[in-house]
């Protein structure tokens, strides 16, 4: 994918983007509203009206830097899409459901890396710092997540010959689906628990509860957590969202900047490479 080829494809996917991106916003905000007026009738209010406009602002910024960091993405998984091993045929339901379970793959493994390290932490954080969990905290992502790397993450799919157009459109999808995992409403989902993420699955991934941290990092599928040791079912006290160390989610530039702000002067306060590289890859 270089050269005019690529060209053509960022520009068709970008005019995609953008048609489908008014009705995917109008969809959103439906679902929004209906899930706050659906709460509040049911006496479960699930929204805070200032953590809720903190969460606008925020995503907004994230959705500004993606769209200008954007060209450096294609170009990177372009280049490395030069050296692929194969050259695998997109057209075939088995490779895509390859590609369904590489991207699910990488997206666990980089999922965990950023509740490891600190780095990464700085951005991820952000997103689990709203201490109400609704349809709204699924937009609250961090600002600057591909300048630690996280394209790096889904490299190897390219380099075994994945086009980079399909790999970012089926994690774009596995992202989609994610939306849901963020409902205030916990349905158990009987049999399909065992292999989906589920709102019940994800509720744990954001609380603070010592029994549910670091735990349940899967994307739309639930079974590399159960293999590798990392799934914890939905316990029966109650759950607490937020982060383990607290601070404003209702100021947005707070809240995206924490994390930058913490490895900075971390970073400030070293002295040798060793505390530097503690200070960048330490654990949050």
């Amino acid at each position: 994918m270089t050269g005019k080829a690529g060209t053509a494809a960022m520009e068709s996917l970008f005019q995609a983007r953008g048609a489908a991106g008014g009705w995917g916003a109008a969809l959103v905000l439906v679902l929004i509203l209906g899930e706050a007026g659906l709460a509040r009738w049911r006496g479960r209010p699930a929204y805070d009206l200032g953590e809720t406009a903190a969460t606008v602002v925020i995503a907004a910024g994230q959705r500004l830097l993606a769209a200008a960091t954007a060209p450096l993405l294609f170009l990177i998984l372009g280049e490395l899409y030069r050296y692929r091993l194969f050259a695998v045929d997109m057209a075939s339901p088995l490779a895509l459901v390859a590609l369904f379970l590489g991207v699910e793959f990488c997206y666990y493994w980089h999922h965990r890396a950023m509740h490891r390290f600190r780095l990464l932490w700085a951005v991820h954080g952000v997103h689990h710092s709203s201490t109400r969990l609704n349809l709204s905290a699924a937009f609250r992502l961090g600002w600057g997540g591909q300048a630690t790397g996280a394209a790096l993450f889904y490299a190897p799919l390219v380099l075994l010959g994945f086009p980079p157009l399909a790999v970012l459109a089926m994690l774009g999808a596995n992202l989609f689906y994610q939306l849901f995992l963020h409902a205030s409403v916990m349905p158990n989902l009987g049999p399909l628990e065992a292999v989906l993420n589920t709102p019940r699955h994800h509720h744990v991934h954001h609380a603070v509860n010592p029994v549910c941290m670091d735990r349940n990092f899967g994307g739309a599928l639930i079974v590399f957590d159960r293999l590798f040791g990392t799934f914890q079912a939905l316990p029966a006290e109650p759950l607490r969202y937020g982060t383990v160390a607290g601070g404003p989610s209702r100021n947005p530039f707070k809240a995206a900047l924490r994390g930058w702000l913490d490895v900075g002067r971390r970073l400030a306060a070293a002295r040798g490479l060793r505390a530097a590289g503690a200070a960048l890859f330490g654990r949050p």
